[in-house]
């Protein structure tokens, strides 16, 4: 069956990929210099948005409690579509979840947020170092999913440095999740490759509150 693509909702506010990039950077520098504007979550605000919803930008991020993506991009209600596991790592849900948000709202830019020192990747690395440790079926469906970006990564001289090592297997995992939306959906790949829609990996600095864009 081929799905018929186009915004049913919020048409008049779509960003370019370039412009909603903006948008996020201009935000974090914001929340990072604790310039915050609680006019984003007021009560006009949430009767704004009440009846339609018109994000500009999708964030697949971390579950990570320190990581919530409104508040680090200083955005409000309404303004961002988000997907959150643990270890920001690409599910069936969470391809169709972008793809949903995509047809329906007109979004053009899609952001992977992955953050320093995140648990899962650690998990996923204790587990690639040990392999009889014992995870429950639900853990082990986020390990498997992160092993493959970052195992190849221990038999590096990062494997001499934990703490390197941690960092360069988050930022491996973050790009191996782009390439998936990227090329695990027709539709993704299809609007890719038309330039109507980007799809870009982020870093969230735990200590400074900075995203850094990968891509």
């Amino acid at each position: 069956m081929t799905t018929t693509l186009g915004p049913k909702q919020g048409a008049g506010r779509m960003l370019e990929p370039a412009l909603a990039l903006r948008r996020l950077q201009e935000g974090n520098a914001r929340f990072v210099n604790n310039l915050r504007s609680d006019a984003l979550t007021s009560p006009v605000r949430r009767a704004e948005v009440a009846d339609v919803q018109r994000p500009f930008a999708v964030i697949l991020g971390c579950s990570d409690a320190r990581v919530p993506a409104e508040i680090v991009f200083d955005q409000g209600l309404g303004d961002l579509f988000v997907i959150r596991i643990a270890g920001n790592v690409v599910a069936p849900s969470g391809i169709g979840s972008v793809e949903f948000a995509v047809e329906r709202f007109g979004v053009q830019l899609v952001v992977v947020l992955g953050h320093s020192r995140c648990g899962a990747i650690d998990a996923t690395l204790e587990a690639v170092s040990r392999p009889g440790q014992a995870h429950s079926p639900g853990i082990r469906s986020i390990v498997d999913r992160v092993r493959p970006s970052i195992e190849g990564l221990l038999q590096t001289e990062l494997a001499r440095d934990r703490t390197w090592l941690w960092q360069e297997a988050v930022r491996a995992n973050i790009r191996a999740s782009v390439n998936q939306l990227r090329h695990g959906s027709e539709i993704l790949e299809r609007l890719v490759l038309a330039g109507r829609v980007e799809v870009a990996g982020a870093e969230y600095a735990l200590d400074s509150g900075e995203v850094t864009f990968l891509d």
